[in-house]
């Protein structure tokens, strides 16, 4: 259902100016480039900055240095872009996973379901599940024994919570997430792989979103944890007894290897992989493809993949690469000779 508000009503949810007309109405968030009359677009980043004298969006959300260069209905704020943010969620029209209790969902005799909570077609809720208030679990999911979700948590279509993970509130989780399957642990006797039994659990704080296709690993003995606020992409590998800070944002098929330990506030990019039993300190960013083979104990920017080039540069490079050794012999060689002339006998 569509959403109407005016101006002087979303300045106020984000401490904003009004500039133009605080009765101006609008229902749709859109970018400057495709907005129309009725929408409200924003201006994050500067080089956008042209679009303003062309867009057709009824009123634009803006920083007040931008704002002399849009002659129509503004909202002017130190911060548009977490300004878009709150205003987006205002006018969100997205659906519920689930609404009311399908009658083809199956809920076990002696599990806890609150009478708000949403269960959709064909879920399974199994033995000693407890759900909280307002919970939505979309069609096809599956909560398995004792497993806990509190208030307010969505889980989308086909998303898959095992045994006795512990979810908090308002949680999001998208189609296809697996919550709690067992990490990846054996031994070898002489070729033979010995599965080891993954006995901890997933406990998981408030305010967490998961992606799609995003596996969290139940421990092994001890329990892999994410806390609050933490922002997990589609496609990552969270293996078993992984701790996840407060405030981390990881980025899509992001792999973080059994053990690893991630600070708050850290911020990791799309496709790293982090080796197992290493610990990343508070306030880290780690770019995108970087592959983190040691423990990271110092706050900072660290990179390790390499930027894309013309095929014929990186070709060149990769040969320059394999000659690293033979270059290394050589200035060796040509540092003594100059040594040697320095110091004559």
């Amino acid at each position: 259902m569509e959403k109407h508000y005016t101006l002087a009503m979303l300045a106020k949810l984000i401490d904003a100016e009004v500039q133009g007309d605080s009765n101006f109405v609008v229902s749709k968030i859109a970018t400057l480039a495709n907005a129309s009359s009725q929408d409200i677009a924003f201006l994050a980043n500067k080089k956008y900055r042209s679009q303003l004298s062309t867009t057709q969006a009824g009123a634009v959300i803006l920083a007040p240095s931008e704002a002399e260069f849009f002659s129509g209905h503004k909202l002017v704020t130190s911060d548009p872009y977490t300004a878009y943010a709150i205003i987006a969620q205002e006018l969100d029209t997205t659906p519920a996973s689930a609404s009311g209790v399908h009658p083809s969902a199956t809920i076990a005799s002696d599990a806890v379901v609150s009478s708000s909570a949403h269960i959709g077609a064909n879920a399974v809720i199994e033995s000693g599940a407890i759900i909280g208030d307002n919970v939505e679990i979309g069609a096809n999911c599956f909560v398995g024994k004792y497993a806990k979700i509190a208030a307010r948590t969505k889980l989308w279509a086909n998303v898959t919570v095992y045994h006795e993970v512990e979810i908090g509130e308002d949680c999001l989780f998208q189609t296809g997430a697996v919550i709690g399957s067992d990490g990846f642990g054996y031994a070898n006797k002489q070729g033979r792989w010995i599965k080891i039994p993954q006995v901890g659990r997933v406990i998981i704080g408030n305010h967490v979103e998961v992606g799609a296709n995003t596996v969290i690993d139940r421990g092994a003995i001890d329990d892999t944890i994410v806390h609050d606020n933490v922002i997990i992409d589609n496609l990552c590998q969270i293996a078993h007894n992984v701790e996840i800070g407060s405030g981390t944002a990881i980025a899509g098929a992001t792999v973080l290897a059994g053990s690893v330990r991630i600070g708050k506030f850290c911020q990791i990019g799309g496709m790293v992989a982090i080796n197992g039993h290493n610990e990343i300190c508070d306030g880290v960013v780690i770019t995108g493809m970087s592959m983190v083979i040691s423990s990271i104990t110092e706050p900072g920017v660290y990179s390790s993949g390499v930027p894309h080039s013309t095929n014929l540069e990186w070709r060149k490079s990769m040969a320059h690469l394999r000659n690293l050794s033979d270059f290394k012999a050589r200035i060796r060689v040509l540092e003594n000779q100059v040594e040697q002339l320095k110091h004559p006998e």
